[in-house]
């Protein structure tokens, strides 16, 4: 027998044919006795149409396959919870059961803000199921948002005519790196280049752990630390590497400068004590830092390797020689360095949390 979850992957691939047409990813299809009848994926965009949703679009395939309007003994699975304007489609069409992914607290019908489903004075009722593969539905959508913020930001934030910015593609397939993206431009330190940077978990947490990577790193040897919610964790991208502006002076890239960038920038995004956790190639700058502000770290140290040829992720920031300067003026690229394991993450954090007042 065919499962919830086989139907709802074949709705991610619509979802996932939406996203890369420019659509918000949301895919549905229309299954009648272990049949596929229908597909739709989400479209108003490309067909200037408000009603194009991928419901509708998947409930007008079937009714075109099965030669009826009514959709009786029909299943609909949807990757997120209609919205009233589809959930009325789907009564009107007289479905047997609808099933989603993720929920939707904004325009949900089916039980987030409205549940048109359970109102008894409609003439047909729809069993309904959610949450099937929910997790997987909602980081698609996370992520394609995600995207459009990170296109808004950088489009606000022009780049300076001697430097580089490294596409954004270039990361999207990279694993374990799934995270909001945050850009600083305008510390004086910073001279108008862009520094991206990791801010995961509490925001306002005392717990803070700032982790700094060495030449030719970037925060994604940290993102297994970065996932834990034990504390606040702060993971810059230097600048010339990761998601961060890469000057094409090599001249600009000394450990002094950047250690003066990370201190401005720290004042701004964490004033209390953190504690220090760097690479071994960021021993140096890590130095550097808690000579400068003894008070702010209450303890420096360094982070495990999990010694996993990674070399995908260190030659991803860095697409020709143009974007290179300060690899050749600090370091080059490692072949077999990722920091710390998840395993290796947890102990790591662990062992942090020693430091901060109970």
């Amino acid at each position: 027998m065919t499962t919830d979850a086989h139907w709802m992957q074949l709705a991610l691939a619509e979802a996932r044919r939406a996203g890369d047409a420019g659509e918000v990813p949301i895919g549905a299809v229309v299954v009648k006795d272990g049949v596929l009848v229908g597909v739709g994926s989400n479209s108003p965009v490309a067909q200037h149409d408000p009603s194009a949703h991928a419901e509708v679009n998947a409930l007008r395939a079937a009714g075109a396959a099965l030669g009826n309007y009514r959709l009786d003994g029909c299943e609909l699975f949807v990757t997120l919870e209609p919205c009233p304007m589809c959930a009325g489609a789907m009564i009107h069409a007289r479905l047997k059961r609808v099933v989603f992914g993720a929920a939707d607290p904004k325009t949900g019908a089916a039980g987030s803000v409205v549940d048109l489903f359970a109102s008894s004075q409609l003439n047909h009722h729809t069993s309904v199921e959610g949450g099937v593969l929910a997790q997987e539905c909602q980081a698609l959508l996370q992520s394609f948002f995600q995207d459009r913020r990170n296109e808004a930001r950088m489009a606000a934030e022009p780049l300076r005519d001697n430097a580089l910015r490294t596409p954004r593609e270039r990361f999207a397939s990279l694993p374990d790196y799934t995270f909001e993206a945050n850009y600083v431009s305008d510390l004086p330190a910073l001279q108008g280049w862009r520094m991206h940077f990791l801010d995961e978990g509490p925001k306002h947490s005392e717990r803070v752990v700032l982790c700094i990577h060495g030449p030719g790193e970037w925060s994604y040897l940290f993102r297994h630390v970065a996932r834990l919610n034990d504390a606040r964790v702060l993971a810059p991208d230097l600048i010339g590497f990761g998601m961060s502006d890469k000057p094409k002076r090599e001249d600009v890239h000394r450990l002094d400068w950047h250690r003066d960038v990370l201190l401005e920038w720290l004042d701004r995004v964490s004033p209390g004590p953190v504690v220090l956790v760097h690479s071994a190639g960021g021993a140096a700058l890590a130095s550097l830092l808690a000579s400068a502000a003894p008070s702010r770290f209450l303890h420096v140290m360094p982070a495990p390797d999990a010694g996993e040829n990674v070399a995908d992720a260190w030659r991803a920031p860095f697409p020709d020689r143009g974007h290179e300067a300060a690899l050749r003026a600090m370091g080059r690229t490692p072949k077999r360095v990722s920091g710390p394991d998840a395993a290796q993450a947890e102990r790591l954090m662990k062992d942090a949390m020693g430091y901060f007042a109970p």
